[in-house]
């Protein structure tokens, strides 16, 4: 869907502490950025910031970072969060340049909620569940992380469990209807509330790497 262009748009990125003016410049501070050494967790397209904005507000221990590349859209996240949250920051820019605005290891899992599913079949390598993507989401965790995934769209649910398990992924809380599953804590995105309003199935899973030993503990 095309968003247009909020003429308020770039003086909200301006003026809003929550968004980040140069990501890269973080890269390898974002403790001292959050000013504690909680765990960092980060959300590709984070659309209008109301997922990430309600895990930051559930989870004060938790540091969240957004990221959106489209404009209009982080500047209406950045718009909704003006009450008090340290433990939240926004970045409008793209999420292939991952790399440039962490250190290896420095955030430990990644949320991809209703991602473009990019139907056609020549277009699978946009996919941000492709293969491809997988391996660099492994580089920039370094020895272990996280994915929560979601989306309404069966297709590319599908295609994700394959490259998942192609990639060596170990999965978990597999769901192909979440909202009738009991999973307990989910917090929906401005997508899974209109698409689970109109009685559209939602999949979810979790795909986690070099984390045996801490789920064995558990």
């Amino acid at each position: 869907m095309r968003i247009r262009k909020k003429p308020w748009a770039e003086e909200e990125l301006a003026q809003n502490d929550h968004v980040m003016k140069n990501a890269e410049a973080l890269k390898g501070k974002w403790r001292e950025y959050f000013g504690n050494d909680n765990p960092i967790y980060v959300e590709i397209g984070c659309g209008k910031g109301g997922f990430i904005r309600k895990n930051a507000e559930a989870y004060p221990h938790i540091n969240f970072v957004g990221i959106e590349r489209n404009l209009s859209v982080v500047a209406v996240a950045a718009r909704r969060t003006t009450e008090e949250l340290p433990n939240l920051a926004l970045v409008w820019d793209d999420a292939k340049k991952l790399s440039d605005f962490f250190e290896v290891g420095e955030f430990q899992r990644l949320y991809l909620n209703f991602s473009d599913p990019w139907p056609k079949k020549r277009q699978y390598k946009r996919r941000l569940t492709y293969r491809g993507y997988l391996q660099s989401y492994r580089e920039a965790f370094g020895d272990k992380g996280e994915i929560f995934f979601k989306t309404d769209n069966r297709n590319l649910f599908e295609f994700s469990l394959n490259e998942f398990c192609a990639d060596n992924w170990k999965l978990s809380n597999i769901s192909l209807d979440l909202h009738n599953s009991d999973y307990e804590g989910n917090i929906m995105t401005e997508y899974e509330e209109k698409f689970s309003s109109q009685g559209m199935p939602i999949y979810r899973l979790e795909a986690r790497y070099g984390m045996e030993e801490e789920q064995k503990k558990d």
